[in-house]
């Protein structure tokens, strides 16, 4: 594979090279991972920035009938969009249905967006291992906007968050009550509450919904990078594309105060130091692979199980090894 050329047609927008680069730094193959460094290293110096948003919430909230007719609203004013969509893995088969694109087949047909489904495989946090790098691949093509949907999450999964400048967590109405919007967790995380389906006969319960979770996040601590009114709950209807246009409003205003007060780019410092965090914890457990290692850990994992060693000891065996190694 030639890294250059393949760069170069990135670069230049191509979306066959994109989804290429894509699918190469999704590959677990170990040659794979090399040519996928070598290609971000590259990509990397021409220093793009898409505003990346984050876009979570329970299934069948309307994610993708939302990021639907959001991204149809972005490109109709000149934007270009790229989709990437996590979607679960089984955890009998490893298989995923990779639908998205199903549900979205306007935005799939249009010029200016891209969609691209990926499987989440044994990643926990709603959003896939490699992730991040596709979002650069995006951010490094061009795209103005990159739109991460989770699985479709709980309340702890938030690691989208550790990836986008703004979250986004979409709510079905009647979905909780006050009680329910102050439990922490992907509450906390959230910038924008988006009450989905506030259309028709919904549209009651929609706004008893956002007062309840405005009421919420009132209570929240408020948050050093957040303007005054930050976070804040909306209501929107993917059917209808009622308030969809406020909603890209606040997000650009909060984009905008978090550029101006420097906590975009201290945010982005912080989310590579994780990533960093996250790449050394995976590499240390790839150690584990060896097929000696894997035959002793197999051996004293039987050791545990008859109570002729304890977990600690065992664990503490198998470090010793990897520091001699």
């Amino acid at each position: 594979m030639d890294i250059a050329d393949l760069s170069a047609r990135i670069l230049a927008c191509e979306r066959r090279a994109l989804a290429r680069a894509i699918t190469l730094v999704e590959s677990q193959r170990a040659d794979h991972r090399d040519l996928a460094n070598a290609l971000l290293e590259t990509l990397a110096k021409a220093n793009r920035q898409a505003l990346r948003i984050g876009l979570s919430g329970t299934p069948g909230v309307g994610k993708s009938t939302f990021i639907e007719s959001f991204g149809l609203m972005l490109t109709a004013q000149g934007l270009k969009v790229a989709v990437l969509a996590v979607d679960p893995s089984s955890a009998r088969t490893g298989g995923s249905i990779l639908g998205d694109k199903t549900r979205m087949d306007l935005l799939a047909r249009d010029p200016n967006a891209f969609i691209r489904p990926s499987p989440s495989q044994t990643h926990l946090g709603g959003v896939a291992r490699r992730t991040r790098e596709a979002v650069a691949l995006c951010e490094a093509a061009g795209y103005d906007v990159v739109l991460v949907e989770t699985v479709g999450v709980g309340q702890s999964e938030t690691m989208v968050a550790e990836i986008c400048d703004l979250f986004a967590l979409l709510l079905a109405p009647a979905g909780g009550d006050e009680l329910q919007g102050v439990k922490r967790g992907i509450m906390e995380m959230a910038d924008l509450i988006l009450v989905n389906k506030a259309d028709g006969d919904f549209k009651p319960a929609a706004a008893r919904t956002c007062s309840d979770y405005a009421g919420a996040l009132r209570l929240m601590r408020k948050r050093p990078q957040d303007p005054q009114g930050f976070p804040k709950a909306m209501m929107v209807s993917a059917l209808t594309r009622d308030g969809l246009k406020d909603a890209w409003a606040q997000m650009q205003t909060l984009t905008d105060w978090r550029r101006d007060n420097g906590f975009w780019t201290s945010r982005r410092a912080d989310q590579a130091r994780f990533w960093f965090d996250q790449e050394l914890r995976h590499a240390l457990l790839a150690r584990l692979d060896d097929p000696a290692i894997q035959a002793q850990i197999t051996d004293l994992s039987q050791q545990v199980s008859n109570n002729t060693i304890t977990p600690a000891a065992a664990a503490s065996t198998i470090l010793a090894r990897l520091d001699h190694s």
